[in-house]
């Protein structure tokens, strides 16, 4: 191609100049879009959260709840029963139930959060006080031996006036407590309830700042969950959207939001018979979350259900239980709330068959989007990372292995890897 003296090739009509005139003017935009929207790191999500009060936390808690599921589920028909009960067809059932079983002997809990707020209560200073040291103490000892999920931490009290300096303490003694004990869990989650302002955000990001000083941590080590329990976060007194704004008031420190299904479906007044995760207010708020944080890289989690499979409507907690799980998953909501051993085999059974459901039809596209074959649907690369992404995710829960896989799509772990992240997988090849 033939270039003119000034850099230009024959026939363009912008000069370098013109080009560097437009370079500079979106040198800012080049910039927020790489600090503020590095999109997903590619590490494991969990499928759900655990809450427990702190105090009632020992090393054996999983491996307790995922006894009490599999007894529950064995107590009525079994878990190939259960994934009957929940609309899927016997081959799916046959697939899904073992994989269940499985789940629930090794890893029945992949986030468990020890509760000192709505599940805790006031106990007073020193009781608190006593509880965050020795909370700390089980946490190390259970990430040494092994016995605590992958994802493990703390929820504590809000930052509005009446609790902040108690949530402030029992979050300095967890952490100061960890960092006593040695290297700080890999799968450590903190989590900042009933938020109403960016301020109390900013807040948290200069405390957990502050202990990365004081304890020598790596900068950015301590980042934390935001829960959205509150319509002051969905829509501030000035008419926009104070949950926008988080990912970029503190960038790269909130690693989710979660939803909290009662606290807001309170505040705006709902009676109790429908406050409910599929109410049209959760679906408003949930929608503007996934909005704010999309391209972020922070993730998101649905609330929960209190509807739980004890006493007579066991079955009927489980259709329901099932339904919402599947229903967050469809809507892009990966993540949700447990809040009994009961509701742990229909979160598996539910999550497990919208993946293995989803699995031949993603794994056909991949394939052909990989090797340039014609198919029925022409995917973009937009959709095949979003089809990678899907395919990792059950790898991840245990819903399909690597090597069922493999022999679908062709592609190994690294592979899928690199289709779904591309952006990490280029900065890391750099």
């Amino acid at each position: 191609m033939a270039v003119s003296p000034s850099g230009t090739p024959s026939g363009a009509a912008l000069s370098a100049a013109d080009l560097g005139r437009i370079d500079a003017q979106l040198a800012a935009t080049d910039l927020l879009l790489e600090r503020n929207y590095p999109g997903d790191d590619g590490t494991r999500q969990p499928v759900h959260t655990v809450y427990v009060p702190a105090d009632r936390f020992t090393p054996d808690f999983a491996a307790s709840w995922g006894a009490q599921a599999l007894a529950a589920a064995d107590a009525h028909g079994g878990l190939e029963q259960l994934c009957t009960l929940l609309g899927q067809d016997p081959a799916l059932a046959g697939a899904v139930a073992p994989r269940v079983a499985a789940k629930l002997g090794s890893e029945p809990i992949e986030d468990l959060r020890l509760d000192f707020e709505d599940g805790y209560g006031d106990r007073g200073d020193d009781a608190e006080d006593a509880d965050a040291v020795a909370a700390a103490a089980a946490v190390a000892a259970a990430v040494a031996d092994g016995s605590a999920p992958p994802f493990i931490g703390i929820r504590f009290k809000c930052f509005e006036a009446p609790t902040r300096a108690r949530g402030l303490r029992t979050l300095d003694l967890f952490v100061s407590g960890l960092a006593a004990a040695g290297e700080l869990p890999e799968g450590l989650v903190l989590t900042l309830p009933k938020v109403t302002t960016v301020a109390q955000v900013q807040a948290m990001d200069y405390a957990v700042s502050r202990l990365e000083e004081v304890h020598s941590l790596p900068a950015g080590r301590l980042r934390f969950e935001v829960q959205v329990e509150t319509p002051q976060l969905i829509l501030g007194p000035d008419g926009t959207s104070p949950v926008a704004q988080l990912p970029h008031a503190v960038p790269g420190r909130i690693s989710a939001l979660h939803y909290g299904t009662y606290d807001y479906s309170a505040s705006l007044q709902i009676s109790a018979e429908y406050q409910s995760m599929e109410h049209p207010v959760a679906d408003y708020a949930k929608e503007v979350m996934q909005l704010a944080v999309a391209g972020t890289g922070i993730r998101l989690s649905d609330g929960s259900t209190n509807v739980i499979p004890v006493g007579d409507g066991v079955q009927d907690a489980w259709r329901l239980h099932g339904r919402l799980v599947r229903r967050s998953l469809e809507r892009g909501y990966y993540q949700g709330w447990d809040l009994h051993p009961a509701q742990l085999p229909s979160r598996f059974a539910a999550t497990y068959a919208f993946y293995r459901q989803g699995l031949p039809a993603a794994a056909a596209r991949l394939r052909n989007y990989v090797e340039r074959t014609d198919g029925g649907v022409m995917d973009e690369p937009a959709t095949a990372r979003a089809l990678a992404a899907f395919v990792l995710r059950g790898i991840q829960c245990g819903a399909a292995g690597a090597e069922e896989v493999l022999d679908l799509t062709g592609l190994g772990l690294p592979q899928l890897a690199a289709l779904a992240h591309p952006r990490l997988a280029h900065s890391t090849s750099k």
